[in-house]
Parts: structure tokens; sequence; C-alpha cells
């Protein structure tokens, strides 16, 4: 019930401070998805640039892309380095969207949260992080999105450990909070805006909402660092 308590807590400070984020930012779900594979290692300023290039050349669409070979995408999607190997992931994601539900978003939707996690996870190139961000922001399956910010700021924190994996830090924020896509949606976002402004790898800590918010809930990086 505490950690219940503390996350909902966190959450609503955040929020407070930093307003309702409106992430993943795309114009259709499936432009959400090529997103989700163009971010990774990269920032999303690049990403950006990449989608755009897509755009403007008329093929950020399912047929379009099936159609494409990699070396093509590739050198629309420069910006968002490791090109290459990202046109083949996003071709092996269309491959599999067509071969398993006929380039229909609508009909992957449908399917079971968990088969259809274990088959994104089986699609070359996908790992953990990208397939549960297209299944919350392009499928809307209440799933919980763990990123390196997520680990850095609740590590800091005590909820888990440095090492901890990807799916002991999903089960924590699953199993305290309500099982609520919108919250998933805007936690994970907050985590974001605050992971990638305030609480880098050398933390602003003096503009940190959240660094102590009471006796019992304080960041404990925080408290280390102004112990003198």
């Amino acid at each position: 019930m505490e950690a219940h308590d503390n996350l909902l807590l966190i959450y609503k400070i955040l929020v407070s401070e930093y307003n309702h984020q409106n992430w993943w930012p795309g114009d259709s779900p499936f432009e959400v998805i090529i997103g989700a594979i163009l971010t990774q290692s990269v920032s999303w300023t690049n990403v950006e640039k990449a989608i755009k290039n897509l755009k403007n050349e008329g093929i950020l669409e399912p047929e379009k892309l099936h159609k494409k070979e990699a070396g093509e995408i590739a050198s629309h999607i420069k910006s968002s380095l490791y090109y290459n190997q990202k046109a083949i992931k996003i071709k092996n994601f269309v491959h599999f969207f067509f071969q398993e539900f006929e380039g229909n978003i609508q009909k992957m939707s449908e399917e079971n949260s968990k088969t259809l996690r274990k088959k994104l996870l089986g699609i070359k190139g996908l790992g953990e992080e990208t397939v549960d961000s297209i299944l919350l922001y392009a499928c809307d399956k209440p799933v919980f999105v763990v990123d390196a910010y997520t680990r850095r700021i609740f590590s800091r924190y005590g909820f888990v450990k440095e090492d901890s994996t990807y799916r002991d830090i999903q089960t924590l924020f699953m199993k305290s909070l309500p099982k609520d896509i919108r919250l998933y949606n805007d936690y994970h976002a907050q985590i974001v805006y605050l992971g990638k402004n305030i609480c880098k790898t050398v933390p602003r800590c003096t503009f940190c909402p959240i660094r102590e918010i009471n006796d019992n809930l304080k960041c404990r990086y925080y408290a280390m660092r102004k112990t003198p």
C-alpha cells in the first residue's frame, strides 16, 4: 500500500509542476510505432526529422513501407542514427504487421495484450521498451513503459535497485498503480520530462519538485549530496 500511495503522490506532484504532457507525439498509431522504433538510442528531435523526411517522401504508410527496400528507407532516416539497422527493424515490423494483421492497426489492437506482447518481442530488433511503447501508445493497452529515466529516478528514491530488471521495475508500477491507460501514458511522460531536464546523470536537484516531499519520501541521492 505504501508504494501505491507514494508513487501516486509523486505523479500528482509532477503533474502539478509540469502539467499533463500529452505524450506520445504522432498523427496516427502507425506513426507512433515507427517513432518508437526510431527513438532507440537517440533524442526525439532527431526522430522528428526522420519522421518528417518519411512524410515528405509520402511513404509513412504501412503499404508503402512494405514495398520499399530497407536501403531506401535508411536513406530517409539518417538523423535517427543507426539508420541502417533501424530501417531493417522497420521492415521486420511491417512484414509482421501484414503477415499477422493484414496491415490493420485495429486488428492488432484487438489482440490479447500478453499474446501481442510476446509476438512483438519475437520481431528481431524490438526490445521490451519499444514493444511496450507500441502496446501503450499505439494500441491503447494498459502496459507501463520503463526506460533509463525510470530506472535512474526511482533507484535514487530507493524504490528499485540500479541493477533491477526491466520486468521488476515494470511490475512495481503495474502492481502499485491503478490499471489505467491514461495514467500509465502520462506518468511515463512525466518521468521522461523529469529525467531529461532535471534528474540527469549529474542532476539539477535544486529544481526537482520531488527531491524532498516529506520525512518518509525523499530522494536518497539528494539527501546524500546535501550531507556534509
